[in-house]
């Protein structure tokens, strides 16, 4: 999810295009949204550039439109408003996952915590979790511990790292390489927020580093391992995208590091890179799952998730504003567990590769952008060039440039 600026639409809570044709109010759907004025930073009518996606292939009508959008965005009973088709619930639909090992990056919390307890549950025999703070693991660990038992929480494994730190991705690649001989499902949580402009110390725009970057590197340390287990089980790549990807400038093309490094802005940074999420995603779904069928890949959406990024990151580039989503939108927003539950569907039931999956199990096509092949191929050459100039030679022997597929 993500915060406009002034009377800029929020993509992240969204309605098609038939809505907007229609002149519908927001008011129509949620009253409580509509009373903020025309400078706030959320608007009084929502809208998407896009037109939901039906598996019976029925034409969508504003009402199915309207179901759709607060499925894929809001809490409460939302869910249930999804076609039946694209229903899945956390507590009756996630396969059993015994035998079965998993690595999350940024999964001590929110979202990603969700995603870990879900598959524990579902008996996963191990995974990995990628993150920064020892504190916030440690909480993770002993809430499971307190809410499935010890047995459970034994099967954590914690490895420290920013996923901006090229270097340190390496080196935890290499330590899970170490302690397993499968990967059955590869989660890409960790992001920075809607945040302000802020470069690497390699000289990057940490946006990309963190959300796109970190989590190539990672793929490419990590292609042969899913490669073996793919061999004779289906292996899931799943990378967190948002709505917000529609934030991303029209005109990005990925062309060069001075595009990367431009400021543009808290939201259109964060939605530039969750824009290459979708991007990344469909890259590898044409490249390697084609020579790995039993791979599959898919970008999801969250919706408008009570997480640390909508309470608190928020206020960083919007000290004032940023109440509005932190508070003023804390009655609409999902928990963490409807936030997960796009991600978890990703990662242990889809048998499909190549979407874009919006909560709870909603295939949608995303913006122009997202849909841009050729946008991918150069997103991922000039990710190849910047890891190549920044690290050298260094990266050749960690494994680098990157192999994608």
């Amino acid at each position: 999810m993500f915060l406009p600026r002034g009377v800029r639409y929020m993509s992240s809570l969204n309605l098609s295009r038939s809505i907007l044709q229609s002149r519908l109010s927001i008011h129509t759907i949620y009253p409580s949204i509509s009373t903020f004025k025309i400078l706030s930073p959320v608007p009084r009518v929502l809208f998407c550039s896009k037109t939901t996606h039906y598996s019976s292939r029925t034409r969508p009508t504003t009402m199915d439109t309207i179901k759709s959008t607060i499925a894929e965005n809001m809490g409460g009973i939302a869910h249930n408003l999804a076609n039946k088709e694209d229903q899945f619930d956390l507590s009756k639909d996630v396969p059993d996952q015994t035998g079965k090992v998993a690595l999350i990056t940024g999964g001590s919390e929110g979202i990603g915590y969700a995603t870990v307890y879900t598959l524990l549950k579902a008996n996963l025999s191990k995974i990995f979790i990628v993150s920064v703070s020892e504190d916030v693991i440690d909480h993770a660990v002993e809430e499971v511990k307190k809410n499935l038992g010890s047995e459970y929480s034994s099967k954590i494994i914690w490895l420290q790292c920013d996923m901006a730190d090229l270097k340190a991705v390496a080196d935890i690649a290499k330590q899970v390489r170490e302690q397993t001989d499968r990967l059955d499902i590869l989660c890409m949580n960790a992001a920075r927020g809607i945040m302000t402009y802020k470069l690497t110390d390699y000289g990057v725009d940490r946006h990309m580093a963190t959300n796109h970057i970190g989590h190539v590197t990672l793929t490419s340390h990590l292609l042969p391992l899913l490669k073996k287990t793919s061999n004779q089980d289906t292996v899931r790549i799943q990378i967190q995208a948002s709505n917000a990807h529609q934030s991303a400038p029209e005109d990005v093309k990925f062309a060069s590091l001075n595009e990367l490094n431009t400021d543009l802005g808290p939201q259109s940074q964060y939605g530039r890179a969750k824009l290459a999420g979708i991007l990344y995603a469909r890259y590898l779904d044409a490249h390697l799952h084609k020579e790995h069928p039993n791979i599959l890949i898919n970008a999801t959406h969250p919706g408008v998730v009570e997480t640390k990024m909508s309470v608190d990151e928020i206020h960083e580039p919007y000290p004032r504003a940023g109440y509005i989503m932190s508070a003023g939108m804390k009655p609409i927003k999902k928990d963490i567990w409807m936030g997960g539950v796009s991600t978890v569907y990703a990662a242990s039931a889809t048998t499909k590769s190549g979407e874009y999956v919006c909560p709870p199990a909603i295939a949608e096509p995303g913006s122009e952008l997202a849909q841009n092949a050729e946008l991918g191929e150069q997103l991922m050459k000039l990710t190849r060039e910047v890891v190549r100039e920044k690290f050298g030679s260094l990266s050749v022997e960690k494994g680098c440039p990157l192999k994608d597929y």
